[in-house]
């Protein structure tokens, strides 16, 4: 069964509240694209692709353009032709989000076509119930308690906190989560690369003492082996993010033992991307988590069904739906006591 069709169709949710992070990063809205893939036989394969321009150097423009050059290489080819499909993705460097929402696409396709679950073929489900964290962005500590208050309310017990631009404005926020919420929410920090390395290791030493479980891309990725002494100190357990883009980069990472705990995005990755990751990972020892790309709960939907594989040892994000004013699905997921239920949100569709 052929692939005759691709399309990119943008769309544009706001938010309830900016989302900021590093040193630099905003967004106000997900400006994001469904990459949509027929087959000769009307089976359809749809997945969500969102432009980071500040991250992976994607618009809905660029989306646009890499599809297109890829169109013409993958129709024709049969849905079953893994390694053909795999050499012309390979044509393209870069376009990580892209090629990561059409790879999904695909897997959606070729689940329909050989009447299978998708679930199944990705070797998901031994999980029903996923444990889920939300990514709580850099605001003023009102504005960031609030939110969390919020989103506690809606069930959650996992916060990922982005950190960076102030160390003792970060502490102050994080004391004031652990004074209102206790050990009734499990905290741990994402620093997107904005540490330095003279001091890194008191800043995770403070992390530490406040109570985070464990500390994401502390340092810039191209500082290698300042990544690789920290990790060393054992201070707290690094987790690897925007180091491991690819399974090229983990084999890079893998080499230098730069973490403990790798984030997997199935947006950039993919799901043929994603489960080389997570058998690399295993193989090495490392903890597994699958992370989030503000993604709607289309993404939220495809990101969980790799969540409740057994090898993901850690909460995923799969809470951003609470953070969107509208949605593109039939409905969103619900949380009960920090845990996502695998059969409702396997149930989500598009409206």
């Amino acid at each position: 069964m052929k692939i005759v069709k691709l399309e990119v169709i943008p769309f544009s949710l706001p938010l309830k509240s900016a989302l900021a992070w590093g040193k630099h990063g905003q967004m106000a809205k997900a400006e994001h694209c469904l990459i949509r893939v027929q087959l000769e036989n009307g089976v359809i394969g749809i997945a969500e692709a969102p432009p980071r321009p500040t991250i992976y150097g994607e618009t809905v423009e660029s989306m646009k353009a890499a599809i297109a050059f890829l169109g013409p290489r993958l129709t024709e080819l049969e849905i079953t032709d893994l390694a053909g499909i795999k050499y012309v993705l390979s044509g393209l460097p870069n376009n990580n989000c892209a090629k990561g929402a059409l790879d999904m696409a695909l897997w959606e396709a070729r689940a329909a076509h050989l009447g299978q679950p998708l679930l199944d073929m990705l070797g998901g489900g031994s999980k029903t119930k996923l444990e889920t964290s939300f990514i709580l962005g850099i605001a003023s500590r009102e504005a960031m308690l609030t939110e969390a208050r919020e989103v506690i309310e809606a069930g959650v017990r996992v916060l990922k906190v982005k950190v960076g631009r102030n160390t003792a404005t970060d502490l102050e926020v994080i004391q004031s989560l652990r004074t209102e919420f206790g050990n009734m929410v499990k905290l741990y920090a994402d620093s997107n690369e904005t540490l330095e390395k003279q001091t890194a290791a008191s800043a995770l030493e403070q992390m530490q003492k406040a109570g985070l479980l464990y500390v994401e891309e502390p340092l810039p990725v191209r500082q290698i082996k300042a990544r690789a002494e920290l990790k060393r100190h054992m201070i707290l357990p690094i987790i690897a993010d925007d180091s491991c883009f690819t399974p090229a980069d983990l084999e890079r990472e893998l080499d230098f033992d730069t973490f403990d705990i790798l984030n997997i995005k199935t947006a950039r990755n993919g799901f043929t991307d994603s489960l080389e990751m997570i058998g690399m990972a295993v193989v090495a020892g490392k903890g597994i988590m699958i992370g989030s790309q503000a993604s709607t709960s289309l993404g939220i939907r495809h990101a969980a069904m790799l969540s409740s594989r057994a090898e993901v040892t850690h909460p995923s994000e799969l809470a951003f739906f609470l953070k969107l004013e509208a949605e593109i699905t039939t409905h969103s997921p619900k949380l009960e006591q920090g845990f996502l239920d695998l059969d409702q949100v396997i149930g989500i569709r598009l409206v």
